[in-house]
């Protein structure tokens, strides 16, 4: 190892050293530490914290090594995709966010998206709660596989360290300060880890443009690199990343963690402002690094664009702090997927299922804690597996499974009164089938599973909800309730 690699360790360490000792702080400051606590920080988020954990726990490595690095290879026509989550990530908070924290309080204090869900109709039935879960437990372990796989992928550029023994790594330090801290202590490492990811995707795009040859875009002879408009297959299906927001529980459980309306507003326009800057420096690192380096099949295979041009452009300790902004990115998104899971389990499964009124709050979080690290374990045997596809397909594939799953019943519930207990159950199965039976038997269309997952979870919770009773007076109330409360 040569000293440029030791002085980036030295940074990683102190790092993740940092991050662990938020777990163990909020481990020690709440010893009696409720459900509540541990899974949704008691409703106290302030605005900035809920804003950048929001963003940093949706923007994981992908959006520092898959997004940029499709761009890098494929063109501008994926920057479809950057365009679609920037409209469905504003429209979520604009839209969404006032009314799903008003109308989990009102919902009897729902703490998690199934639980909320089954409140919100005042059911009995775990029907509901126990479909959520398996989605939850099954799309999660996929999507946390991306995130330690991001992380195996740059300790092993950086240091040649072994990839599966880097995951195996990362994923420690990430189930440390998860299992000790809960959401507090997620939130607020999201909250650093977003402030080191803007950082480095301001300064590393700029930098490496102040470098490039006068001609550096005619050394691109990639045919249609340029065009924005390369397929109607892109365009849709780019702009279809956007649906999976109003449905993604590890993010939007941050809008019922904030502890006002008021700051739920200023809270928008944080998250939204950062979010679109990130989006945008994105897609330049992209088309900045195809110039700056040229194309590299390496690259390209490993998803490693701003990891290479990082560490061409800067020293050592600059590129150690700059590429921590991968290991931020990965770990605020695997840390936040791996609560929400255990969150679903424990009060959706767990609770109602299996001990009932038995299960006090110790035993509550350490069921949580528990599912935590099976997750954690089945997510480290998928990102090692050497068929587990790269970090954008992992992403892509549990993206599009929450969003046509969740997406069309949470909303539904908060804008229409009409909507029925049946016509959410069926609209979120049919949603997660759909979604998965594209991926497996129509992906050669070149449409992303998420957009059929969706309308057909959409058009069947409608059709459901109108062929079965309408709901009782009292959850008409309740509706009417949070409705006004979200103003």
């Amino acid at each position: 190892m040569n000293n440029m690699n030791i002085q980036e360790v030295i940074v990683f360490v102190i790092y993740l050293v940092f991050m662990l000792a938020i777990g163990v702080w909020f481990f020690f400051k709440d010893k009696n530490q409720t459900e509540k606590g541990y899974f949704l920080g008691d409703r106290k988020m302030g605005a900035w914290v809920a804003a950048l954990s929001a963003g940093a726990s949706d923007m994981s490595a992908w959006v520092l090594m898959g997004l940029p690095t499709s761009i890098y290879a494929l063109g501008l026509g994926q920057i479809w995709i950057a365009v679609g989550l920037a409209i469905g990530y504003s429209l979520s908070w604009i839209y969404e966010a006032p009314r799903l924290r008003t109308f989990s309080i009102a919902a009897d204090d729902s703490i998690t998206i199934p639980q909320y869900l089954t409140k919100r109709f005042k059911s009995a039935s775990r029907t509901l709660q126990l479909i959520s879960a398996a989605v939850f437990l099954i799309a999660y372990t996929i999507y946390a596989a991306s995130s330690i796989k991001a992380c195996g992928t740059l300790f092993n550029t950086v240091t040649g360290l072994d990839t599966t023994v880097a995951m195996y790594l990362a994923a420690v330090i990430v189930i440390s300060y998860t299992f000790l801290g809960g959401f507090s202590a997620v939130s607020w490492t999201d909250f650093f880890q977003g402030m080191l990811v803007l950082a480095a995707m301001l300064i590393v795009p700029l930098a490496a443009a102040t470098m490039l040859e006068p001609n550096a875009a005619a050394s691109i002879d990639t045919p249609n690199y340029w065009n924005v408009f390369s397929s109607w297959q892109d365009i849709v299906s780019g702009l279809g990343w956007g649906l999976g927001y109003f449905g993604m529980p590890h993010i939007i459980i941050r809008f019922m963690s904030i502890k006002s309306q008021p700051e739920l507003r200023k809270s928008a326009k944080i998250g939204i402002s950062w979010t679109l800057i990130i989006l945008t420096f994105a897609a330049l690192v992209g088309v900045i690094g195809r110039m700056f380096i040229g194309f590299d099949e390496a690259v390209n295979n490993n998803s490693l664009v701003f990891v290479v041009m990082t560490r061409r452009i800067f020293p050592a300790l600059v590129s150690g702090i700059l590429l921590s902004a991968v290991l931020a990115a990965a770990m605020s998104t695997a840390d936040s997927q791996l609560l929400a899971a255990a969150s679903a389990f424990a009060s959706d499964v767990y609770r109602p299922v299996i001990r009932g009124d038995k299960a006090g709050n110790r035993e509550m979080l350490w069921a949580g804690r528990i599912v935590v690290l099976v997750i954690a374990v089945a997510a480290l045997m998928i990102a090692s597996s050497p068929n587990a596809g790269s970090i954008m397909s992992l992403v892509s594939n549990a993206w599009g499974v929450f969003g046509a799953a969740f997406g069309p019943a949470i909303m539904l519930s908060l804008f229409w009164k009409r909507f029925t207990f049946a016509g959410a159950a069926c609209g979120i199965f049919t949603g997660a089938v759909v979604d998965i039976a594209w991926l497996m038997y129509m992906s050669d269309t070149g449409v992303y599973e998420i957009i059929p997952g969706f309308f057909a979870g959409l058009i069947v919770a409608v059709l459901v909800s109108f062929v079965t009773p309408k709901p009782s007076k009292e959850v008409e109330e309740l509706f009417d309730k949070a409705a006004d409360m979200a103003g």
